[in-house]
């Protein structure tokens, strides 16, 4: 296991860096801002019935045909004194398939000895704008066994074996998701090194310093995604 200590003074380190960086905070931006418009996906709301590959099953609950991903369950609350509706009430609310989503992993490597981090602008239909940055994996355990019957998971290996794949895991945590809208549901967050990283990333990835990331989190809006943010808020 790496050291803590020095782990921890080299994190705070890290924070405040400002220089021996890969590319300015403006060439991430503009990098960004290339890739959110190179995005292609869009989305139109439709209604629940007419999802392909999604069904009512006989508990009533919205689920997918692989019995994989998550499921669109009610839940009724109760005992809500400390709350805005003191009665209680009904909702909606999505419930994980064994309640742990997946792995949010970021890869670190240095470059010119500074340590860097692969972040992805990665498109979502539910996402502020489409296309985020994130982290260098993102994806559910369904995703992970392909259970959408789509290509494999970039990086997936790395994190799921990284002793076998030559990386060093610096940090490894389940962190919580929204519990207004998740029942129960938990994702591993993860940071894993390489003393080399020789595979060639598509356009949509780049590395960013952590204060990079930080200082892109201060000033930018909507730009960072909510996974990348819980991973930063932990080193």
């Amino acid at each position: 296991m790496p050291d803590r200590t020095l782990e921890q003074k080299e994190m705070a380190f890290e924070r405040l860096y400002t220089g021996g960086s890969h590319n300015t905070i403006d060439e991430i931006v503009s990098w960004f801002s290339e890739q959110q418009n190179k995005s292609t996906m869009s989305y139109e709301v439709i209604p629940l019935l007419e999802c392909n590959g999604w069904e009512f099953d006989k508990s009533g609950s919205l689920a997918h045909a692989s019995g994989e991903f998550f499921r669109v369950e009610g839940i009724r609350v109760f005992n809500t004194q400390q709350r805005e509706v003191k009665g209680g009430w009904d909702q909606p609310i999505l419930t994980q398939v064994g309640y742990d989503g997946g792995i949010l992993g970021l890869i670190r490597k240095r470059i010119d000895a500074v340590p860097h981090y692969l972040v992805e602008a990665k498109s979502e239909p539910g996402n502020y704008g489409i296309t985020q940055i994130s982290t260098s994996l993102q994806a559910t355990f369904s995703n992970i066994k392909q259970a959408h019957k789509g290509d494999k998971t970039a990086f997936s290996d790395l994190f799921m074996e990284p002793e076998n794949n030559g990386g060093t895991v610096v940090f490894k945590r389940w962190m919580s998701e929204d519990g207004g809208r998740l029942l129960n549901k938990r994702n591993l967050s993860m940071v894993v090194e390489v003393d080399s990283f020789d595979i060639e990333t598509p356009a949509r990835y780049h590395w960013v310093t952590l204060n990079q990331l930080i200082e892109i989190n201060r000033t930018k809006d909507s730009i960072i995604a909510p996974h990348i943010r819980g991973i930063l808020s932990a080193l």
